[in-house]
């Protein structure tokens, strides 16, 4: 689809095309394993590569497919992979790039289930991961080593709301000749575009705001489709011969589409967080209202914000749209429509204050989601962020004595007179 069009074009129609056969106008629900092909020759071709179609549903799906294509056009990449959940898109990212020895550089204000999967799960790899505070440039610069093969941090940092400068770290990957990942699943595209910003893959929990409903898992990898593969000997997995395809090399042959094809061709084939049909399917209807409900989650995020801040039971609010945040001018760069609406609450009654609140809330909903129409808020230091320690607690922005809330689309003033009849139990 053209690129002239504007975001609110984009989100309903890119990727949606008449059913060919049916003329369906919303894109069908393709619930099949297998696909016929029309002799052996084509058969052939479509192993080899040699052609683009679908062969089995592990793989490609029609609808699956509409879906990456539709978020690839709302984040400005040549192409991009859908998978399982965000989880799985965030090995679906690395898989590519990494060897055992290898290691990546992360921002010590990410998802507790990040931080584990980096610290825990990714050694049984042979990966390894270098935390720092990306807000310490130098300390990022230093933290590169000749095994790096990329840098990962989140557009808005969960669950702070910390603000990452993404553009001084895509300065950084670009000197080290390495890639920049960029989650972008709490800011969304039709807030932050990282890729314009100096990002060579973005990765999106799907399940949050780009469904935004709560009803599905998915995750989705999207590739800038600028970054050179072979400009040097740090990922032969794009660059070199590959085995399994009698030595085809993907960045030579499918140029600015080389990690798409990879990550579809090998990374799915192989470890198989595939995405099924009905649950894109979901995403696609929500990603049509992305834009609409993105205005309203950052004005009740700002309004709501404003009203705690000034709250005397209250110790501290981590929202960027705030004037004494200071990443308010951050903010104003690389979230130019809204600093999202996930932010975190420190109150003065520290943890008991905390668990309190979370029980007597009724219009929120204690669930371990963000993104959801619904708003929602959790304890993370007790639930999300229990495997960390508590100083990666506090580094993480989940300190005990902090909620972490997700602002959804309800009307402003009822959530606040939710939140002040629940402090109000919880500070008595």
């Amino acid at each position: 689809m053209s690129d002239t069009f504007g975001f609110d074009t984009l989100q309903i129609h890119a990727g949606a095309r008449p059913d060919p056969a049916t003329g369906a106008r919303q894109v069908p629900i393709y619930q099949t394993t297998a696909y016929v092909f029309r002799d052996a020759d084509h058969a052939a071709a479509l192993f080899n590569l040699q052609e683009v179609g679908y062969i089995y549903s592990r793989l490609t799906n029609p609808t699956v497919a509409a879906l990456g294509e539709r978020v690839a056009a709302l984040e400005g990449g040549a192409g991009a992979v859908c998978c399982s959940s965000g989880h799985a898109a965030q090995i679906m990212a690395l898989f590519p790039l990494m060897m055992p020895g290898t290691n990546i550089v992360a921002s010590t204000r990410l998802y507790g289930g990040t931080i584990t999967q980096f610290s825990q799960t990714f050694r049984r790899f042979g990966w390894s991961t270098n935390f720092v505070d990306t807000d310490d440039l130098a300390a990022v610069d230093a933290a590169i080593d000749d095994n790096t093969r990329a840098i990962f941090a989140e557009t808005i940092a969960n669950p702070g709301g910390y603000v990452t400068d993404i553009p001084a770290l895509a300065e950084i990957a670009n000197r080290h000749g390495i890639p920049l990942i960029i989650d972008n699943t709490t800011a969304t595209p039709y807030l932050a575009n990282p890729i314009a910003q100096g990002a060579t893959l973005v990765v999106h929990s799907m399940t949050k705001y780009l469904t935004g409903n709560g009803t599905v898992t998915g995750g989705v990898v999207v590739d800038s489709g600028a970054f050179d593969w072979s400009q040097n000997d740090k990922f032969p997995s794009l660059s070199q011969p590959e085995p399994a395809y009698h030595g085809l090399k993907f960045h030579e042959t499918f140029g600015s589409l080389a990690f798409t094809f990879h990550s579809i061709a090998i990374g799915l084939r192989d470890l198989g967080m595939t995405l099924n049909p009905q649950a894109a399917h979901y995403s696609l209807m929500g990603i049509e209202t992305l834009s609409l409900r993105m205005d309203k989650h950052v004005a009740n995020a700002q309004k709501l914000a404003e009203w705690l801040q000034a709250d005397n039971r209250v110790e501290a609010v981590t929202y960027a749209g705030l004037d004494s945040s200071p990443y308010k001018e951050r903010a104003g760069r690389i979230v130019p429509k809204g600093a999202g609406a996930l932010f975190t609450v420190a109150l003065k009654g520290g943890y008991e204050a905390c668990v309190k609140l979370v029980d007597s809330l009724e219009l929120f909903s204690h669930v371990a989601n963000l993104g959801d129409t619904r708003s929602l808020i959790i304890h993370s230091a007790s639930t999300t962020h229990r495997q960390l320690s508590p100083e990666q607690q506090v580094a993480a922005g989940a300190a005990p004595n902090v909620v972490r809330l997700s602002i959804g689309i309800e009307d402003a003033d009822d959530l606040i007179a939710d939140l002040d009849q629940a402090l109000a139990k919880a500070t008595a």
